[in-house]
């Protein structure tokens, strides 16, 4: 199995912070966005790498243990170890208790979720074996895992797991498969769903060890960072970048939604930073069909960076008619 340098891969120290890190991140995404490189095969395996690292190095947690993974693998190497001797067995997160209950979220969303934009599997098999029992946000490829005799009381008890969604599937609405033992639920994450709304399974927690009902089954619902937007609430903020001809003298500009791009007019005279409501563009209300939060574009002024010299000599009688 390869060794995967995630602070490398984000392009930053290893004693980067929290900061830097969703910094770089959101840099890298943005970049690699396969809706950004429509014409390049490769983006899609770079964001799906870009995503993994985040995952990571974004969750305490799995960074401590990856850290402890990383010194490991290094004084491997400083020994002279050959990479196919490491010793992986004691790092892999994946077993659980003998005899424990399983429980896995895979992806099974509609056409527009992650696994058909991406593909199945979207973490690499390095991820998988090393942090496949600690809970990938999205649970694409790994699984979450419990172990219910470990939980010393009478009644049942509720299990609860955090799942990565995308603001597209946030939208749209989207499904979970959850595996518990031997059996499949699914669950419906509705549309409009925001971070830390929850999806409940009455009674598919843990059993109680005498005559009270089971606990009850909880998914937790974290949006992903979209590169385009940016959510606050039901309403969408976004920046669209139109050139200085069109800012000075009018036009259009388009402006992507979620739903379809549209043509947004552009007065003369916008100003840089301007910002233009979209009624009806944002995200879907939870609970509450056929009322959307709104979009606000806000305009992004290109300044020519180079300029021939006739259009520099007409600048320059512009400016000496301006006074």
């Amino acid at each position: 199995m390869e060794y995967k340098d995630y602070y490398k891969i984000l392009g930053v120290s290893k004693g980067a912070s929290e900061k830097e890190i969703k910094s770089a991140f959101r840099k890298l995404a943005r970049k690699h966005h396969p809706d950004v490189n429509p014409d390049d095969p490769q983006a899609e395996s770079r964001f799906k790498e870009v995503n993994e690292a985040y995952e990571v190095l974004g969750d305490p947690e799995k960074r401590r243990k990856y850290d402890q993974l990383g010194a490991d693998w290094q004084r491997w190497q400083q020994t002279g170890g050959r990479p196919g001797d490491f010793d992986w067995s004691q790092w892999m997160g994946g077993a659980g208790a003998p005899g424990g209950q399983r429980v896995h979220v895979r992806y099974g969303g509609g056409a527009e979720g992650f696994e058909d934009l991406f593909g199945g599997g979207s973490f690499s098999d390095f991820f998988t074996s090393i942090f496949g029992g600690m809970g990938a946000g999205g649970q694409r490829g790994g699984g979450f895992e419990f172990d219910p005799w470990s939980q010393q009381t009478t009644a049942g008890r509720d299990i609860q797991h955090e799942v990565e969604i995308s603001l597209t599937e946030a939208y749209r609405g989207t499904t979970r498969t959850v595996k518990i033992g031997n059996s499949q639920l699914k669950a419906k994450i509705p549309a409009g769903a925001k971070t830390g709304t929850k999806v409940r399974f009455k009674g598919k927690g843990y059993s109680s060890m005498g005559r009270g009902q089971p606990g009850d089954l909880y998914l937790r619902i974290k949006v992903a960072p979209d590169p385009r937007f940016e959510r606050k609430n039901d309403d969408l903020h976004a920046a669209v970048p139109v050139d200085l001809y069109t800012a000075i003298l009018g036009g259009q500009a388009r402006v992507p939604t979620l739903s379809s791009d549209v043509k947004l007019k552009i007065p003369a005279g916008s100003q840089n930073g301007q910002t233009f409501r979209l009624r009806g563009k944002g995200m879907p209300r939870l609970g509450k069909s056929n009322q959307y939060g709104d979009l606000y574009a806000r305009l992004e002024v290109k300044l020519p960076e180079k300029l021939t010299p006739k259009q520099r000599e007409l600048f320059e009688q512009l400016q000496k008619l301006a006074g």
